[in-house]
């Protein structure tokens, strides 16, 4: 049997993924990555490794996230950009810590349970309903040569269905959604603790009046619409942040549109690189929402040129870039 070494977080998704493996034949070898936030997703992935009887090793990532994902994740948001460290996790510190294993055991593969297909090397759309390729668009051409994704052709409705057809005991675990080192999804809170908010500042319209004050830029992102506390002749959106002056500028939203989008730092999946324009749709963020644009280099890095006007692009999001199903690329979003 040839060794595949698998993500096993404790969820649902990845207990499936290895009972897939083992069916085709793998010898599934499971890694948790270890945060150091305690919970029960350690004792799930051994109780899951148990039933399926396969070995279970635990890799403590905690100083690789902080380096590569929770101090750039600060850094961003005392910036002004909004940031997706899910999209950094991925290529910088889950898969290489599988990979490191799986280089220890012999193993050619490693996989993981999320919602997406690899096809000589390509990263591809999973089924419409819960696709997660837009957060796996930063992986290298290198990495997906060796990885595979075992739902990559299921329905999380049909997934949960096999959990239970086979045994598994987290058949019935709820899904994770909020990021992994803030489990209680107040990442405002989470930088207080750890310095890094934001000073109070105010609130202007786009000739520079003050409307109001605000609790610091890293609450507000653009495009927000909600909970504001701004009242005035229209609903307030966010339309610009200015951490020069930490003040946040608010509209009726009618300027959020752009017609031209600018990204750095691309990361080609599908292509060796871009030399000229290029039709693709295009993801602005994790929604299954794609828009048609022209593609072309700017420089180091990409510009795209909207069919359509796209709402509040936002810096330190990221624009993938797809022709059909087959993700071409990505950068981050610069404006």
């Amino acid at each position: 049997m040839e060794p595949i070494v698998l993500g096993l977080s404790g969820g649902v998704d990845s207990a499936v993924a290895a009972t897939l493996l083992q069916r085709q034949g793998f010898a599934v070898t499971g890694l948790y990555l270890d945060i150091g936030l305690g919970g029960s997703g350690k004792e799930d992935a051994a109780a899951v490794a148990d039933r399926l009887g396969i070995p279970l090793e635990v890799a403590d990532i905690r100083a690789e996230l902080e380096r590569e994902v929770c101090a750039p994740f600060a850094a961003d948001y005392q910036a002004g950009r909004t940031p997706l460290p899910c999209a950094r996790c991925n290529p910088a510190v889950k898969f290489p810590a599988l990979f490191r294993l799986a280089d220890r055991i012999g193993a050619r593969y490693v996989a993981t349970g999320h919602y997406a297909r690899v096809e000589n090397g390509l990263l591809k759309k999973g089924m419409p309903a819960n696709d997660q390729s837009y957060m796996l668009a930063r992986l290298t051409r290198g990495q997906l040569q060796n990885i595979i994704f075992p739902l990559g052709n299921y329905e999380k409705r049909e997934v949960r269905a096999l959990a239970k057809d086979f045994g598994i005991p987290v058949a019935d675990k709820p899904d994770s959604m909020e990021i992994c080192f803030i489990p209680d999804g107040d990442y405002a809170a989470w930088l207080d603790r750890r310095g890094f908010s934001t000073p109070e500042g105010n609130f202007v319209d786009k000739e520079g009046k003050i409307l109001a004050r605000h609790k610091g830029i890293h609450h507000y992102t653009l495009g927000q619409g909600r909970g504001l506390g701004v009242s005035g002749p229209h609903r307030y959106y966010v339309s610009a942040i200015r951490p020069e002056t930490d003040e946040v500028v608010l509209s009726d939203g009618s300027d959020l549109g752009r017609d031209v989008v600018h990204g750095v730092q691309p990361n080609w999946i599908a292509i060796e690189a871009l030399t000229g324009p290029m039709e693709v749709t295009v993801r602005l963020r994790h929604s299954r929402t794609e828009q048609a644009a022209i593609l072309s280099p700017e420089g180091d890095g990409i510009r795209l040129d909207m069919k359509h006007p796209a709402r509040a692009p936002t810096p330190g999001q990221m624009a993938v870039f797809y022709d059909g199903d087959t993700v071409v690329g990505s950068a981050w979003i610069a404006g």
